[in-house]
């Protein structure tokens, strides 16, 4: 919304008086006690704490809808103190979102709406899950990022159709997490102005009073950053703190934090400011003495018709949308191509005929003749691909040369600056996770980023909130086994191909060559509910001959590669090791041991298959003999005989070398099928 059109929608928004501001906060403040009480579980401290934040934001500032949640130029409210969720659902039921009063007393409860921490797509109005502390604020600055450059992509003259601002509260906890500073750093050189973050400084966790373990002085903190810092003021103070979020909704340059003196509890007589009020109900007698001190005299879960109604936002947020609608229709009449690709993206659909030309641009890499890197083979993919997909938006943690997630004409993304499809993230790949999950919830775009597999482990925990929130986000992980060579067992993973397949809803993909590589890319972007992660190889891999029916059968995740009449035996393979199986087979051949060859690129998608499609591949008569630079355990799920695995971590030495020591040879793999046959017989 463009400032005269917000300033029209706005002009309504006087500030009410103290004792009405008092009831809307205490309002906040009852609910969550009340809910708390009666699940007999929660954390009723900060929603107490930060009420009054949530009557000066909520109330006189947020941009949103409560008929429509998924508005596009809502306004982005993020809660990454997710413990404080009974604040976020006492406020999305207050203003008219669709979660009455009976959910709030199903507050963690079994399918409940109102669940212990804020999950996305469950109930209406979160924006994102929170609960892990700090990754919340990460994620409100890809949902900064994601608005500055959907701005700067489809607004026009007159008509700033993507004109919001992203609001974050956060807490002590968040701020001592590393990600806060991996994403606020970045926040900060990219210049994201219309991002603006509420600290809860109420000096207390878990533990009890910070200070002994948390002395940073925060401001000066975020001041290096590139922030604007307004306060320390109180946080109590509701006319206080909505001319704080006036003065941060000034375009100047920079993000904005606004820190909150604030006490844990408040209303509550003996809990207020200590760690009690943090994590526990506050028990029958003392929600007694709080609803007296705050001269709340309603019975549990009621608020008064007066509060309802200076909270209800149903009216004004219609006022709001309406607004941009109007500028919106405008807009389709001017800018009709632009409007609907805006549609397009912000619908998540992939462009008409999408898929026709991933199934050319597959069946072209498969044949080609060259033998390249799996890493160098997605560039190529993403040489093809993100031409015709704008929505695409790369980036890498300082491994940009390594990973090689850029493409020609990407240009890069900089503060101050238009446009740009490459993030350079730094070396943070937390906060690259991280960032990419707020992208992602924004909508509009369709992150990757890249960085070396074995550091997948600093961003693990963002990976698994994208499985679990169903982002589509692409992870780009790179240098994929021992075969990295010189670095050493520091680069080179060992366990986390299998560890990432433990994750719930992640695809994890490790493709032989070029060919598989392209169906990787093709099958990751389709996936508007999971998010995808691709590991691919240093060295150059050999182009595996297919028929065109092999080429479509990659997308099932395991096919047969290589047949042979009557075989006695499958051997299954990943990545690298799949060259080695084919080479084995030919051994095997000249020894009179016929044998099949499956690839099986990404074990999860093979795990959806139809029981026949998967009985095909894997006949159950036949034993099973697994390959794959990395832990054995994992295979034995697959009822493999025997596996060719790396038990323990590699070595510093040439790639080839350290192969030949672990035992990657065709010799021994030959060895290993033919002593699988062996016992077999034997038994």
């Amino acid at each position: 919304m463009n400032a005269p059109l917000a300033a029209a929608v706005l002009s309504d928004l006087q500030a009410p008086d103290s004792l009405l501001s008092k009831g809307m906060a205490d309002a906040l403040r009852i609910l969550a006690v009340d809910a708390v009480e009666q699940a007999r579980s929660g954390h009723p401290g900060a929603p107490m704490g930060m009420a009054e934040m949530a009557v000066a934001l909520w109330d006189r500032h947020l941009k949103h809808n409560p008929a429509n949640p998924r508005w596009a130029d809502r306004d982005r409210f993020v809660l990454s103190n997710g413990h404080a969720s009974m604040l976020l659902y006492a406020l999305l039921h207050l203003t008219g979102y669709e979660l009455p009063i009976d959910e709030l007393k199903r507050f963690r409860q079994l399918g409940s709406k109102t669940p212990g921490h804020p999950e996305v797509g469950l109930t209406p109005g979160v924006e994102t899950t929170t609960g892990p502390l700090g990754q919340g604020l990460a994620n409100a600055v890809g949902m900064a990022l994601a608005e500055k450059l959907l701005a700067d992509e489809f607004n026009r003259p007159g008509h700033a159709i993507v004109d919001h601002r992203s609001f974050v509260f956060l807490g002590d906890g968040c701020l001592m997490e590393g990600v806060s500073h991996e994403a606020c750093s970045l926040a900060g050189a990219l210049k994201l102005d219309k991002l603006i973050a509420l600290y809860d400084d109420n000096g207390i966790s878990i533990d009890g009073p910070v200070t002994p373990w948390f002395a940073d002085d925060t401001p000066r903190r975020f001041e290096a950053y590139g922030w604007n810092v307004i306060g320390p003021l109180d946080g109590h103070d509701v006319d206080a703190v909505d001319a704080a979020i006036a003065q941060a909704s000034a375009r100047t340059g920079k993000p904005t934090l606004i820190v909150c003196k604030t006490s844990i509890g408040k209303g509550s007589p003996n809990r207020a400011g200590s760690a009690r009020a943090h994590g526990e109900p506050l028990g029958a007698d003392e929600t007694q003495r709080t609803r007296a001190a705050l001269a709340w005299q309603h019975e549990p879960f009621v608020v008064p018709d007066d509060v309802a109604q200076a909270w209800n936002a149903r009216a004004r947020g219609a006022d709001a949308e309406g607004a941009w609608r109007s500028l919106w229709a405008s807009y389709r009449k001017l800018y009709p191509a632009e409007a609907l690709e805006f549609e397009r993206r912000m619908a998540g659909e992939l462009p008409k005929g999408f898929h026709g030309e991933a199934l050319e641009t597959v069946a072209r890499f498969a044949q080609r003749g060259e033998n390249v890197a799996t890493r160098k083979a997605s560039q190529q993919a993403l040489g093809a691909l993100a031409p015709k997909l704008p929505e695409m938006l790369g980036g890498s943690a300082d491994l940009t040369g390594s990973n090689l997630t850029d493409f020609p004409g990407c240009g890069a993304v900089r503060g101050g600056q238009p446009g740009g499809r490459h993030i350079n993230y730094g070396v943070r790949e937390f906060g690259m996770a991280a960032l990419m999950n707020g992208i992602a919830l924004h909508g509009g775009f369709i992150p990757y980023g890249g960085t070396f597999l074995t550091f997948c482990d600093y961003s693990r925990n963002a990976i698994r909130m994208a499985a679990l929130m169903k982002l589509r986000v692409i992870h780009v992980f790179t240098h994929d086994s021992v075969g990295l060579g010189e670095d050493g067992p520091t680069h080179q993973p060992v366990e986390h191909a299998a560890s990432l397949r433990l994750i719930p809803n992640l695809d994890v993909w490790r493709p032989a060559d070029a060919a598989e590589t392209a169906s990787a890319w093709t099958h990751a972007l389709a996936q508007r509910t999971r998010p995808s992660a691709l590991l691919l190889s240093r060295q150059n891999l050999p182009l595996q001959p297919r028929t065109p029916e092999q080429a479509l059968a990659i997308q099932r995740g395991g096919y047969v590669l290589s047949e042979r009449a009557n075989a006695r035996a499958v051997i299954l393979a990943t990545g690298s090791e799949v060259a080695l199986a084919i080479a084995t087979q030919r051994e095997l051949d000249a020894r009179g041991v016929p044998v099949r060859v499956v690839s099986m690129p990404c074990t999860t998608l093979f795990d959806r298959q139809e029981r026949a499609w998967r009985q095909r591949v894997l006949p159950p008569e036949l034993p099973r003999i697994a390959v794959e630079a990395g832990v054995s355990r994992f295979w034995l799920g697959y009822g493999c005989a025997a596996v060719l695995g790396i038990d323990g971590f590699g070595e510093s030495a040439p790639g080839p070398a350290v192969f030949e020591h672990f035992g990657f040879t065709v010799d021994n793999l030959a060895r290993l099928v033919v002593g699988a046959l062996d016992a077999e017989t034997s038994n």
